[in-house]
């Protein structure tokens, strides 16, 4: 296997009242406060057809993640065997990449406030997707 360099870009940020990883839910829909991601100016025109109510996939860098974790309990419940990350959803990984089911609650300029979004503030975000029906 060769090593290709990547570079990814951040198109904006996540503003939460969650300061610490500690803090979040482990799943969106497990009691996760509002948030909002603001996006970078260069990125605004691409949220041209996102409305309010619609679902989304949000991509984000989970920065303070330990990129040298391979196996976790699940769930950090150590009843749980241990088990290789691939088969979670561990902010722990190779390459911390969190994928994010939340709703669109309202959209003004670079803002978007969403709900079911469990990250902590200040998480770079990579990309947005429509969730699509069906797929």
């Amino acid at each position: 296997m060769s090593s290709v360099p990547i570079t990814l870009t951040p198109i904006g940020y996540v503003r939460s009242s969650i300061n610490q990883r500690s803090q979040a839910p482990l799943q969106g829909w497990e009691g996760s406060p509002l948030a909002a991601i603001e996006v970078a100016a260069t990125c605004v025109a691409a949220l041209d057809g996102l409305k309010a109510g619609d679902r989304i996939w949000v991509i984000t860098w989970l920065h303070q993640s330990q990129r040298d974790t391979l196996k976790v309990h699940p769930r950090g419940d150590l009843r749980n065997p241990l088990t290789g990350v691939f088969a979670t959803r561990s902010p722990d990984r190779p390459n911390p990449l969190g994928l994010h089911l939340a709703t669109i609650l309202a959209l003004y300029g670079n803002r978007v406030d969403v709900a079911d979004l469990e990250v902590i503030d200040g998480t770079p975000v990579l990309d947005i997707k429509p969730m699509i029906e069906g797929i």
